[in-house]
């Protein structure tokens, strides 16, 4: 039966099937090989249980908030207003490129969306500037993945819906360790720089530094503005996380109108990415949800969990095993797909080894990230590729991002050494979690 469903899994990814065709397809064949009764018939209302969920209707709007930000240019004052901070550090805009997406990775939700939105503003500076191409560019892919690990995620409300888990804690969880690997990042930066000084690109003028640094302060203020309202809302308890999103959705909606970007083509746009996106995660969470219910109902879930606990391995050797193939599968697999097919079978392992939930989930995402920035599939390696002017060998991506991918593991190390960096806030926040 297992083998069966990896059989029809990995081979229908192999050749290119849709993810959400893949799941309700391999769901279908397992129910009328193994199941006592035909399960097709529940599809109609596992499709409404799995849709109708309150918290998933924050993800649209989350969506929608990162497309307002990317159309309307607040990115780009976001930006520049960042830039003076870093110029006597040695890398200069690369940290800038960091701290930009770690920020507004607070308003999207989105690491697709914040690599391309820090892309379309750095880039245009990269060879200005004289800084090594594929650092440069591995800088901003690394960047953007960080907008799945700082809160608000979307990857985390879809977690949280599959493993019945918190996002008010999910998002406590991911705050530390992902101010954290935000640091990491640069200091990968900092020493690669300090190693090869022709890499940080040319030396910036220091006269009028402090004066243009006070003057892009305002610019700051909106992302986090807004990273204030949606998060602080959640914790001062006055709003749901769905509700925050609405928030949030508003006020940005309220900031782009008084920045004068609040056009009809602009909001077509925005509109069109924001249904396609929400479309394609909503047609794999619901073939998801089905595959689930199959999985479980005929006893394949239970079956994994028995056959992965009965090699009598020590806990935390079967934990390094499951990152190992994680590693593995995010070469070859779409992030959002491998979370979404594979979180229902291994979540049950974690928890049966005695790991929080929650914890793992922040492991999880950062082991997406990784996936996010390794070729051959490394969805933020396409877009800055694709959103790089002019071209240039593909290859330099590949290089750029390899540092970056130490600085992950290098946190999936720390949060193993010391748990307490993911479950310590979310205690505070909420102490009926602890």
């Amino acid at each position: 039966m297992i083998g069966v469903a990896l059989a029809l899994l990995l081979g229908m990814l192999a050749v290119g099937v849709p993810v959400a065709a893949v799941l309700a397809l391999t769901g279908y064949v397992l129910s009328e090989q193994y199941a006592f009764f035909p399960m097709t018939g529940a599809a109609g209302a596992l499709a409404w249980n799995s849709s109708h969920e309150f918290i998933l209707i924050a993800a649209p709007m989350f969506i929608m908030m990162g497309e307002l930000m990317h159309r309307s240019g607040v990115s780009g004052n976001l930006f520049s207003a960042l830039t003076p901070w870093f110029a006597r550090l040695p890398g200069r805009l690369m940290h800038t490129n960091i701290a930009a997406s770690a920020v507004f990775s607070a308003t999207s939700g989105s690491s697709i969306a914040t690599a391309a939105t820090i892309g379309t503003v750095a880039i245009p500076n990269m060879d200005k500037g004289g800084y090594n191409r594929p650092l440069f560019l591995g800088s901003i892919a690394a960047g953007g993945t960080l907008g799945i690990l700082i809160p608000p995620s979307i990857n985390m409300i879809i977690y949280a819906v599959l493993t019945d888990t918190s996002v008010a804690d999910l998002y406590a969880a991911g705050m530390i360790p992902g101010i954290l690997l935000a640091g990491l990042f640069s200091l990968i930066v900092l020493l690669l720089v300090l190693w090869r000084p022709g890499w940080g690109g040319a030396p910036i003028p220091r006269a009028g530094l402090w004066r243009a640094r006070l003057r892009g302060l305002p610019h700051l203020v909106p992302p986090l503005g807004l990273f204030a309202i949606v998060v602080g809302s959640i914790y001062a308890g006055l709003a749901t996380p769905t509700e925050a999103a609405a928030l949030g959705l508003m006020a940005t909606l309220a900031l782009v109108a008084a920045n004068g970007k609040l056009t009809l083509p602009m909001m077509l746009m925005a509109f069109e990415g924001t249904v396609r996106t929400t479309c394609m995660i909503m047609l794999i969470v619901i073939a998801a949800f089905f595959l689930n219910f199959v999985m479980v109902s005929i006893g394949l879930v239970q079956a994994i969990t028995d056959a992965v606990l009965g090699l009598g391995w020590e806990p935390f050797w079967m934990l390094l095993a499951i990152i190992a193939f994680y590693l593995l599968l995010g070469c070859f697999m779409e992030t959002l797909s491998m979370m979404i097919a594979t979180t229902p079978i291994i979540v049950p392992v974690i928890v049966g080894l005695g790991y929080d939930p929650v914890w793992w989930g922040v492991i999880f995402v950062i082991l997406i990230e990784a996936a996010l920035i390794t070729p051959p599939v490394g969805m933020n390696l396409y877009v800055v590729q694709a959103v790089r002017k002019g071209g240039g060998a593909f290859s330099d991506l590949f290089k750029g991002a390899a540092p970056f991918l130490l600085a992950m593991l290098a946190m999936i190390g720390l949060l193993l050494a010391f748990p307490e960096l993911a479950l310590w806030l979310p205690t505070i926040v909420n102490p009926k979690s602890g």
